[in-house]
Order: C-alpha cells, then structure tokens, then sequence
C-alpha cells in the first residue's frame, strides 16, 4: 500500500561526536512518573473491561492523571505521613453500552491502587494516600470517529522516535532500571523515588544522582552515608561495562550534614512532602528526557491505544528507527523518524512518515533508504498490533 513516506539523509553531527549531550530519567517512584504508570494502569484495567465485555477496546482516554503531594515528617529510624498524597483520576472514558453501565470508576480506582503497590514498596496505599475518580464520559464527536470500522485517527498529531541511544543515554536508562529494581532488593533504604541526570562534556559524564532513603531503613546519618556511598560505588562498577568514557557520579548533592539536612522519606517518594506530578511532564516513550535529540511533548500514558496517535505514533516511530538501525548491520549511526496523523483519516494513512538516516562512514544514503522504506511500510501494516504489545508489557510509554 502506497504511503506517504519519505526518506532523506539526517543532516546532524552524530550524537556521540556532538560535544555537550545532556539526558535524564525520572524514576518510577518520581511524582510524575507515578503520574504515567496510575494513568497507563488505568487505561490498560479499561481495556481489558472493554475486551472482556464486548470483545473490542472502546473509548476512553485517562491521560490527565494529577499527584499532589502530602505532608511528613521523616526521621532516621521512623517517621510517619502527616497528609496523605492525593491522586486525581481525569479523564474520559465509555461508561455506557447499550443501556449498561459499566464498572469503570472501581475498575479505574482498583487499578491505581495495585500500581501504587506493585511500585512503591513503603506506601501503605490504604493509609498514605487518597485516590479520587472523576472521569467521565467521552465527547460524543471522538467516539463518533472512534466506532468507524477503519480505525481513524482522533487527532492532527505528530510522533517522533530515534535510534540508536548514544552510550549516555543508555547509561542513565540502566542505572535507574538498576537502582530501583535490584539494588533496592539489597538496599531497602533506597527508595523508589529516583532521578538520574546526565552530563557529557567531550568523554567525560557527570552523572548526578538524586535518590530518596527511607529513614525507617537507617538509625543514623552514619547508615546515611554508607547508603550513598553503595550506591555511588555500584552505579560505578555498572557504568564501567557500559561506556569507556569517564564517569564522575555525585549522589544527594543537597544534602548538608552540619545542618542535619539529608534527602530522608518515609516511603521512599517524595511525593509524600509536596511534590507534585503530572502525566507527560516526565520520561518519553523510550524512558528518557533527550533534550539534544528530537522529542514530543505529547503525553502518551493512558491514551488510548487504538486511536489516539500522540501515543501510537510516539512508539511507532521509535520502533521503526530501531529496526532500521539493527537491519542496517552498521551501515547507520542514526535514525531519526517523525511521523504526522491528520483527525479522521486512518492511523495507518499517515500525512506524513519521515525517515531521516545518517549513514555510516563511506555508506550512501541509496544502499539503506530500500531497506528504511520496507521497514517503514511493514510497521505501519502490523500497526494493529500495537494495542496488544502494549496490554502484555512488551511496549512501554515512560
């Protein structure tokens, strides 16, 4: 099938010969990562609502998902949640078939709940937190587009992706993925509640840290420290395996011992003590913050996944850059593709699918487009696939 599809050679200095990159994770624990994962865990619980009960994905669109955060008082050794964190469930979504109300707002609340519990192991859900639904119905005009038999886009939106991610992006990516799923395991001071940031300058990464510790977990600032120190060491030992350049790391640099000033939780997540959060303020689809490479502003998590192209389109475009870049078998530094829906025409009939490729030293352009275009239309051929790989966990959106 004919698509409007368009390839052209990416005229930018490769990322890893660029000589300031800067990158950013935001921790599943942060207020506005909690954000995306309640507002993806609702939209998937509806899906499956939907699915079960009617055999299709209806309407809905939960990507308005709002953390506001509570009050505490943390000690070494202690501490207690003085306000509970409050999260507010916006939305729309289908709440009626046929005359038949659906159980969407205790699906809806359900979910958020279990999320909070698979994700944040010192929150007592029951206790620390106050979850309040106000979804509602969906606009009568997007459903109307929504119920055609071709699946139409619900919105003149863009979606852009790249591959492949330079060594600094892959090592803020792991070593969040490792603070906060097997170091906590032997750490349990270390909260969930973590942020990476990366600096590069020429070979040399600055990689700063911030990491939210659970006083319960520690009697002392002595603890503290040694805390600190863990995790610097073995973020050390993970980037050594992971890039060649040299890596500085600071961890907590706020903190101010002579004045008994140290980032202390109760939970683990900061959201207990006013920090606030919001769905798409935080990671894009490939996990990161990449303010040196293209991005969208677009939140994906809890659109739906049929329909609303600012979530389809953002994972499409990453999938189709990182197949090009593997098919390339190295004769592609980069990939850049950026992708533009127009409201009621259908999702696989983009405005526009275009491929930007920065071929490898002596490559042309011509050995690879065949190859980027092939990639390109196949994606969009298996687009229905989409909303499955997303329900199984085999795609993710922060």
């Amino acid at each position: 099938m004919a698509r409007n599809l368009a390839v052209e050679e990416l005229p930018t200095t490769h990322i890893e010969d660029q000589e300031v990159e800067l990158v950013e994770r935001k921790g599943i624990g942060h207020p506005d990562s909690i954000a995306d994962g309640i507002s993806e865990s609702v939209s998937r619980a509806l899906c499956r609502l939907y699915l079960d009960e009617f055999g299709r994905i209806l309407h809905h669109n939960t990507d308005e998902t709002q953390v506001v955060g509570g009050a505490s008082e943390p000690k070494f050794g202690g501490g207690k949640v003085t306000s509970p964190i409050y999260i507010l469930l916006v939305g729309r979504a289908t709440t009626e078939v046929n005359g038949e109300k659906l159980p969407f707002r205790q699906v809806a609340l359900d979910a958020a709940r279990s999320y909070l519990r698979s994700v944040c192991s010192h929150v007592d859900v029951d206790k620390h937190v106050e979850v309040d639904c106000k979804i509602g119905s969906g606009s009568v005009d997007l459903r109307g587009v929504f119920e055609q038999k071709e699946v139409l886009s619900n919105d003149t939106s863009f979606g852009v992706g790249f591959a492949p991610l330079s060594d600094t992006e892959r090592l803020v990516l792991e070593t969040e993925r490792f603070l906060t799923t097997k170091l906590k395991k032997k750490l349990p001071a270390l909260g969930e509640d973590v942020k990476v940031m990366a600096c590069r300058n020429g070979d040399k990464v600055r990689l700063t840290i911030a990491a939210a510790l659970v006083g319960s977990e520690m009697k002392d600032a002595t603890e503290y420290q040694h805390v600190c120190s863990t995790v610097e060491e073995r973020v050390a030992d993970l980037a050594a395996k992971l890039t060649a350049r040299e890596v500085a790391i600071d961890v907590n640099t706020a903190d101010d011992p002579e004045l008994g000033r140290y980032y202390l939780t109760v939970t683990g997540c900061s959201m207990e003590a006013g920090d606030d959060g919001s769905v798409g303020r935080g990671n894009r689809v490939n996990g990161l913050i990449t303010p040196c490479r293209p991005m969208s502003l677009e939140a994906a998590a809890g659109k739906n996944p049929v329909n609303h192209v600012g979530k389809i389109y953002n994972l499409l475009s990453s999938l189709i850059a990182q197949d090009i870049v593997k098919e390339a078998g190295g004769n592609v530094k980069e990939v850049h593709v950026r992708i533009l829906s127009q409201i009621g025409k259908p999702v696989s009939q983009p405005q526009v699918a275009s491929v930007q490729i920065l071929p490898a030293e002596g490559v042309k352009l011509a050995t690879v487009r065949q190859n980027a275009t092939a990639i390109t239309d196949r994606w969009f051929e298996d687009i229905d696939s989409i909303p499955q790989r997303l329900l199984t966990g085999k795609l993710a959106v922060f």
